[in-house]
């Protein structure tokens, strides 16, 4: 797989997938569903009900990739309080959740007037 900074967008399908799909099954949710661009150099991030398998899909100049990665002990985290089926994340944001981190729980931005 290309590096991650490579790829202008990361999108990241809310919803679990049945990872009996491939190629032209997430290509088509990708058109579909989160209204992606394989004409953009952008990567579509895809996992199942149990969170322990994650498959990426891109194209490239010569066609279309599909990375996969299963986790034997462990789940991937995944966002729960988003609404919306596509979320754009970082590629500082995709390494994390590679490594298992979860990136969709941020600490509340804090308001005050005066310091104490």
């Amino acid at each position: 797989m290309r590096g991650l900074n490579t790829f202008s967008g990361i999108f990241v399908y809310r919803q679990f997938v049945d990872m009996r799909k491939s190629i032209t099954g997430l290509s088509a949710l990708v058109s579909e569903e989160m209204g992606g661009d394989f004409k953009q150099p952008h990567l579509f991030v895809f996992t199942n009900r149990r969170r322990t398998l994650l498959k990426i899909i891109y194209f490239d100049d010569s066609g279309f990739a599909l990375w996969m990665k299963r986790l034997e002990a462990s789940k991937f985290p995944w966002p729960k309080k988003i609404e919306s089926d596509s979320i754009e994340v970082k590629i500082e944001d995709m390494e994390l959740l590679l490594q298992g981190i979860n990136i969709w729980t941020r600490f509340e931005k804090l308001h005050f007037d005066r310091i104490v």
